[in-house]
């Protein structure tokens, strides 16, 4: 009886796959059809030989994989598509080999004098180094070198993430630490910034320092928006790729193709970039129990998290859970950025989103700092800064010379790491920068289904109205750091 209950679960959960499969196929094949860049993927280098690199091996790799895209996608981008807004197409005015510097490529920035320390920042999914720019010009005004490294399969095509691991973004992350320590030894402060994913990385590297001593500890750890844990979807993304195996339904390994009008980020997003982003999110929280559990992250440097209450990237409760909670009082802060609860938006809000901030932190006291930016008062954008400090209840509370702007009800993942100045993203871009392109100040009205993207995606706030504080609490921790 047994045996025949658990074949027909078995025909049922079977046939039940081949269902989902099937719909999946089926609704992949309506979309927009892949072009070179979807199916184009450069060859980059292995774990094994990240690890065995140093930095000049690395960007000479970068450069060989940067020369065969150009080639590739000069030789392939059809006639239709050379249009002034594809990124592919060398005569566009987004070109970003056109631009005076490629920010899809590593760079390192220098002081005007004597290097007082070393940041490594570690950019997100479907990201460039382009996102490190202001935050490492802080650190070079205070002294700092900065590293961005372009982490694998990014700043190329976005082909390049159909065929890529997790473990290739860690190896990366060893070796942008290992060029800082070669330029700026110990004892002089090392600081790691990531930002989504490559918060995680952060993170990911700076665990793996306490349980390996060849790797160079970070005496400061910052995280932007990052990824310690994502959707639920993630984890099953791998099985929404599977009709892909069939040429047929090539389509199908990506969750979403949109043309790529972005000169330094990818539009469109491959099932195996949200599988990785699960992996790597999964293994580092095992990680942070296990530690946690065996009483050793006492060793763990001091991290400051800048993270938008409202996310729909990533999980925040899973950073107050999953990493905050489990802290040893050892400095931490987390900053919340909450909504915008002026009363002109109250009707507006969905009861879920309004009342996640009270549902979001563990009672007072916390063994980190907790700081939250919000409303002044319920009728006014002005912003405040509430602060409870570790091992206590009490809150205290400051205005700040900030405001939301008119329109604007929340952060949002991508905006934390972009001023509102920013050329690109910036909700005023400055006009000195010029990349071909204003997405931040993009203000349409119209009818639906006209459009490329969908309006949420054109909705979504692009840069941070309180970015001008972040990086001032980041200058804070540079004034105090020591290894």
């Amino acid at each position: 009886m047994l045996i025949k209950t658990a074949r027909r679960v078995a025909v049922l959960l079977g046939v039940s796959l081949a269902t989902l499969l099937g719909v999946r196929a089926w609704d992949a094949q309506r979309g927009r059809p892949l072009d070179p860049w979807h199916e184009f993927v450069p060859s980059e280098m292995s774990v094994e030989a990240i690890d065995r690199a140093g930095w000049s091996e690395y960007l000479a790799a970068e450069d060989a994989l940067f020369a065969a895209t150009r080639t590739q996608m000069a030789e392939r981008v059809p006639a239709e598509d050379r249009v002034p807004i594809n990124r592919y197409f060398e005569g566009s005015r987004i070109f970003p080999g056109g631009f005076e510097r490629d920010w899809n490529r590593s760079y390192v920035i220098e002081p005007a004098g004597e290097p007082a320390g070393v940041a490594v920042f570690l950019h997100g999914l479907t990201d460039s180094p382009y996102s490190a720019r202001r935050t490492l010009e802080r650190y070079r005004e205070r002294g700092f070198v900065g590293i961005a490294i372009r982490l694998p399969a990014h700043g190329t095509v976005p082909g390049a993430l159909t065929d890529v691991a997790w473990e290739e973004w860690s190896a990366a992350t060893r070796l942008a630490v290992r060029e800082a320590r070669r330029r700026v030894a110990s004892p002089k402060p090392l600081h790691v910034i990531g930002y989504s994913n490559g918060g995680a990385l952060a993170m990911q590297y700076a665990l793996d320092a306490i349980e390996n001593a060849s790797l160079a500890r970070p005496d400061r750890i910052v995280l932007v928006s990052p990824m310690i844990g994502v959707t639920t979807f993630a984890r099953f993304a791998g099985v929404a790729g599977l009709p892909a195996i069939l040429p047929a339904f090539a389509r199908a390994a990506w969750l979403g193709v949109v043309p790529e009008f972005n000169p330094f980020k990818y539009n469109s997003f491959p099932v195996n970039a949200a599988r990785q982003s699960f992996l790597l999110s999964d293994a580092l929280q095992r990680q942070i129990a296990r530690l946690a559990d065996a009483g050793r992250l006492d060793g763990l440097a001091p991290v400051l998290t800048f993270q938008s209450v409202i996310d729909f990237t990533v999980s925040t409760r899973a950073i107050v859970d999953a990493l905050y909670a489990r802290l040893p009082a050892n400095g931490s802060e987390l900053v919340l950025y909450d909504m915008n609860r002026s009363a002109k938006f109250g009707l507006l809000m969905r009861h879920a989103a309004d009342a996640e901030l009270a549902r979001l932190l563990p009672p007072a006291p916390r063994r980190f700092r907790t700081t939250i930016l919000g409303n002044d008062s319920p009728e006014a954008s002005r912003v405040a800064e509430r602060v409870i400090e570790a091992g206590s209840e009490q809150e205290r509370s400051r205005p700040l010379d900030l405001s939301f702007p008119d329109g604007v009800f929340s952060l949002s993942h991508i905006a934390l790491p972009f001023a509102v100045d920013d050329g690109l993203y910036g909700l005023e871009p400055d006009p000195a920068e010029d990349f071909g392109i204003q997405l931040g100040s993009v203000g349409l009205r119209g009818e639906r289904g006209a459009l490329v993207l969908g309006l949420d995606s054109l909705m979504r706030m692009s840069s941070n109205p309180f970015f001008a504080y972040q990086v001032e609490r980041i200058g804070d921790t540079i004034d105090v750091s020591e290894p």
